[in-house]
Formats: C-alpha cells, structure tokens, sequence
C-alpha cells in the first residue's frame, strides 16, 4: 500500500509553505529518511525526509504550489525500491565507463539543496568539498569554505598547441604588386555610460515575509528610538586577562555579546514593560526573557531566539549564538529555534555601522541596536582622554513603553556593560 507524504508541523505562527525543489522524480528509489522535497515558509527551508525505503511513485503537489501542514504532496511505493533492477536471466551488462570519484566526505547522502545550488553555480562536484554534516553530507557552509579558500576558482584552458611554422617561400623573380587596402571603418559607437543591463529576480518567500513584517512594524507601533554610547574599556580589559582561560575551558571564544545580554537580562527585570507585548487591548507581561539574537544567513537576517537568558551563564549565552551562526550560514536552523521571543538583539557593527535605528521584531515591543566599536575623544575627570566607544540604541513600541522607561532600560545596559564585574556579581 503507498505511503503518503506529508507536510510536516512548520511552527509556531507559520501556517503555509511553498514546494520550493523536488529532489527525487517519479519512479526514482530512495532510502528511508532520505530527503524527497525542499519546503520553503516564512523563516525557515525544511526538508521532507522519505518515511520508509521504496520508490516515489507520484509527486501532487508541483514545485511552487503553496501547502499547509498535513497536505500529502506525494506517494511512496514502500519496498519497491529494487524494482529497477535486473532480472536474473538478463545477460550481463556491457562493462560501464569509469565512476566519478567518491564525494571527500565519504558520504552517500546527497548534499543539502542550499548547498547543492551554490556547488552548481561555482562548478563544484561532491569530491571538491569535505562534508561535516551528519553521516558526512554536504552542508552550505562546507561550500562556502571551499569557495573562500580559493578552491572554486576556474582552472585556466590549456593553451592550444603552436602549429609549426612552414619554410618561407623562395622570393619570386617579380615581386607583386600589393593588392589595394579596404577602406577603414568606424567602429560602432558604444552607448554612452556602458552598458545597462537590469534582472528582474522574483523574491524568496523569508524575504518577501521580512519586507512584509517590517513594514507592518511601522504601519502599526509608534516606534520611537532612544540613542546612548557604552565605554567599552572595560570590557575589553576584562576580555584581554580572562580570552585564552575561557577559551580552553568552555571551548568557545569569548565575545561581547555573553556581557550585553546579561546586561539586558538586569535591565528588563527591572523594567518588565520592555520585555512584554501588546495583544489586542490586553499587556501580556513574560516572566522570562526569551532573547532573540539577530544573525545573518544566506537568504536574509534570522532571530534565533535564546531560551530563557536569565537562566545562562555567559559560557552558555556565548556557545549558544555561535551554534546559531553557523547554523544560519549552513541553512539548517529549525522554525522552533526561531519561534517566539520577548526582545531582540541586533549588532550592525559587525558590518561596520556606527550609529542606526533598528527596526522591531513583532510582536516584541523593544530592540537593542549595538554598533562599531571605536576610538573617541571623550571628557573623563574633567581631562580629555581617547576611549573605545560604542553607540547603542533601543527602539522601542512607544503605545506600551514610556519614554523614561526606555531611557531608564538603555542606561542600565550602559552601567551594566562599563562595569562588568558588578553585573557578574548581580550586585
């Protein structure tokens, strides 16, 4: 009996998905657990694995078809996968031209889509690019290695073979006359500017949802943005005396982000509007503190979201985001590490901005925007003295967070970050 294939849950919030690529056609064998199609939704792109080893034996719904969670986008013969093989009595096959070379990852799973897309464009095979995910198979950032490191790079065509040159002709007794020269031409004349080429790219599904939430954000809190600067000093120092330490015994590095989501853990404790939400004519008050922490991945900006920050240290906030990292750059975080949240963190200073205005993240009612780090003149003791600085700011929804609250909340992150040791000591 055929095994129907199904959409899977896809999360708090999201109700459809698209059928971005069908990675198997009609007839084709699959193991079990094997990905048949790539779904596209709102944040994340999931794979529907085969339920059991067989045969596909019909795809219903076609790629770019819109299917909500318990549509059966297909069917599978299960255990008819050798099917295809021959029978017994058919003579012996005629010997076949040589394999390609085994994957360097050592795996028979085919690489993952986002990754297979990105080897095609930069003429990659599975033998060029090292797998580290499960069982060996190919992830996006294995590729984006391999691109980075140089090795994607064209291989020059061998230059073709000089034909030998044939002895010159004896000079003849009467030279020729030399035929008459064409007329020249004008080249045709260039556009002036270049030339001007535009494509039209339709967009994916996470960026047209980005551009649909923000815009939304805008439409409908009153945002309002409150503006400080950190001296990071500090922390630096503290950074500098303790990096090799905590590197050898958590296993991660130690970065700036662990010591700002402690300091917004204090700060929203004390100023709980901040971290609720507006629910129809309701104020819904969390007493955690889910904070999202804002990454960059290939299709666009991702919130994985930090479960209950105030109950990690900063060894744990710091291994958590960069778990999520490399999980935004390989393409493989999950709609439940991104569902949810009560606050947002981004830092555009990692691409340099000094000073920004950063957008809420709906329904959450406040984001904290960190910015570049960088030498100023500034008045300590009354003397004039250069520090590393960074301007922060936090937007927040102003229907529900008073401006001396939002002033209140980004002043706390400011002591908190100057003084480190007394944010550690919870004192």
């Amino acid at each position: 009996m055929p095994l129907d294939i199904v959409v899977p849950s896809l999360g708090e919030s999201v109700a459809t998905a698209t059928i971005a690529r069908w990675m198997k056609k009609p007839g084709d064998a699959v193991a079990a657990d094997e990905p048949l199609v790539e779904l596209e939704t709102d944040k994340v792109t999931v794979e529907v694995p085969a339920p059991a080893a067989g045969r596909l034996e019909a795809i219903l719904a076609k790629e770019g078809d819109e299917v909500a969670p318990g549509t059966v986008v297909g069917t599978l013969a299960a255990g008819e996968a050798t099917t295809a093989a021959q029978p017994a009595s058919s003579p012996p096959p005629a010997p076949t031209a040589p394999q390609p070379a085994t994957p360097a990852s050592g795996s028979d799973r085919p690489p993952l889509p986002a990754a297979a897309r990105l080897m095609a464009e930069h003429a990659l095979t599975p033998a060029d690019v090292p797998g580290s995910g499960k069982h060996g198979q190919i992830t996006k950032g294995d590729v984006l290695k391999v691109i980075e490191g140089g090795a994607a790079k064209a291989q020059p065509a061998p230059a073709a073979p000089i034909a030998p040159t044939a002895a010159p002709a004896a000079p003849s007794a009467t030279p020729k006359p030399e035929p008459a020269a064409a007329p020249k031409t004008a080249p045709p004349a260039k556009p002036i500017g270049g030339e001007r080429r535009t494509e039209r790219v339709r967009m994916t599904r996470l960026r047209a949802t980005i551009a649909r939430r923000l815009k939304e954000a805008q439409n409908t809190a009153a945002i309002l943005t409150t503006f400080n600067e950190i001296d990071m000093s500090a922390v630096i120092a503290l950074r500098a005396r303790y990096r090799e330490a905590f590197e050898k015994k958590h296993g991660v590095r130690l970065g700036f982000m662990g010591f700002f989501v402690k300091a917004c853990v204090a700060a929203l404790r004390e100023f709980p509007a901040v971290n609720a939400m507006i629910d129809g004519e309701d104020i819904v008050y969390h007493h955690y503190m889910d904070i999202g922490i804002a990454v960059s991945g290939p299709a666009g900006l991702v919130v994985p979201v930090l479960r209950n920050a105030e109950t990690l240290s900063i060894a744990e906030i710091e291994r958590a985001i960069a778990e999520f990292g490399r999980k935004a750059r390989d393409g493989t975080l999950t709609l439940e590490e991104m569902a949810g949240g009560t606050f947002s963190i981004t830092n555009g200073g990692v691409f340099g901005s000094l000073m920004s205005t950063p957008i809420l993240n709906p329904p959450q009612s406040a984001i904290l925007g960190m910015h570049k780090i960088e030498d100023r003149p500034v008045a300590i003791g009354g003397k004039v003295e250069i520090r590393p600085m960074m301007y922060v700011a936090l937007s927040y929804d102003h229907r529900i967070i008073d401006g001396r609250e939002a002033v209140s909340t980004l002043v706390r992150i400011k002591e908190a970050v100057e003084d480190p040791e007394r944010l550690l000591l919870e004192v």
